[in-house]
């Protein structure tokens, strides 16, 4: 989003600094268009498994839906931008250039955040399980989407619908869209949003991201957790943070920390032509990385969703045992009785029970 056309203008200092960076539009438009069919078919299997599929609903799949709107909205915007970077002029108008250029970061950040929120989610569900009922609840969860809507529209939002020029008109007539943002209006108004979204949407999910993953790690390692939950499903939990975290990592840390020093290059923080070389370079990169984080989430979805499953299960299984030798005990006339009341307790407490 925050890319510049080589035509820009440059100061005294860099005007002899060769901007070659035109390897971009033939990477955006491959990108972006395997991202768009992966990242649709993928998501729309999500939502159909959330809500036909997936029985139990909680606060982990409240999190995760929110996650696959998030998703949606940057894929449904991806064929305008294949358009623009093969064709390098924007026919669509100025108000859908601005959705577009807020809806990449709307959902960059939205998916670390509601990434984090899972983490932190199943780290209160293993570590502090019972003292964490009252705070996991399905009510407590919409609050917190809420909330991570309404702090990633305000960072995202003012990117795109405040500056007045997001698109331009070059010599031949084209119009440019996600790359005409001027050295002053970093200067002025995109330095302080990169601190902001760097802060709130990057650095302060990740160390919840690792720390949360740590200690429930450390967790499953206590011989009192492995009695309880049984060596599989100890597995199964390993795997799934593990993959989480590489996910976390690998889609959004190298976006984030180049453009820092893309903010430092385009306010005339960072001078010299060799850097600026290098971070023009690893930008386009970085960009597609991070966006294919929407292809990469229903693989959280997966582990999570059979996490679920599969606590659902066990539950099923012991309590089916428990009712057979439960009824053998009783008398036959009060069996069929208390039969319906052990459902139905067996009912309220599933209910209230939170799963991983």
């Amino acid at each position: 989003m925050y890319t510049t056309t080589s035509s820009e203008n440059n100061s005294t200092n860099n005007s002899m600094c060769i901007k070659n960076d035109e390897f971009k539009y033939p990477l955006y438009s491959a990108v972006f268009s395997i991202v768009f069919v992966v990242g649709l078919i993928t998501n729309v299997v999500a939502i159909y498994i959330f809500t036909c599929s997936l029985k139990l609903k909680n606060e982990t799949t409240t999190y995760m839906m929110n996650l696959v709107v998030s998703d949606l909205l940057f894929v449904f915007t991806l064929p305008l931008r294949v358009f623009y970077f093969i064709n390098r002029n924007w026919p669509f108008g100025s108000m859908l250039c601005k959705v577009s250029a807020s809806l990449f970061h709307t959902n960059m950040y939205g998916s670390m955040l509601f990434l984090t929120c899972i983490s932190v989610d199943r780290f209160l569900a293993i570590v502090y399980p019972f003292r964490s009922r009252t705070l996991r609840t399905k009510r407590n969860a919409k609050i917190v989407c809420a909330a991570v809507w309404v702090l990633v529209l305000s960072g995202s939002l003012p990117t795109g619908f405040k500056l007045e020029s997001t698109t331009h008109e070059n010599k031949t007539n084209a119009t440019f869209c996600f790359e005409n943002f001027s050295s002053n209006q970093w200067k002025s108004h995109l330095s302080k949003v990169v601190i902001f979204i760097e802060t709130v949407g990057f650095f302060i999910p990740l160390l919840l991201n690792v720390g949360c993953s740590v200690m429930v790690l450390q967790t499953l390692r206590s011989p009192q957790t492995i009695s309880r939950g049984g060596k599989l499903n100890k597995k199964k939990i390993l795997r799934m943070i593990i993959v989480h975290l590489f996910i976390f990592c690998f889609c959004f840390i190298p976006y984030n920390v180049n453009l820092v020093f893309y903010a430092l290059v385009r306010t005339k923080t960072l001078k010299g032509c060799y850097v600026e070389s290098v971070v023009r370079t690893i930008f386009p990169i970085a960009l597609c990385i991070a966006a294919s984080n929407c292809c990469f989430d229903p693989i959280v979805y997966y582990f999570t969703s059979e996490t679920i499953q599969n606590s659902i299960k066990r539950k099923s299984q012991t309590s089916s045992k428990y009712d057979v030798r439960f009824s053998e005990a009783l008398p036959s006339e009060t069996s069929s009785n208390l039969h319906f009341s052990l459902r139905s307790l067996k009912t309220k407490v599933f209910r209230s029970e939170s799963t991983v």
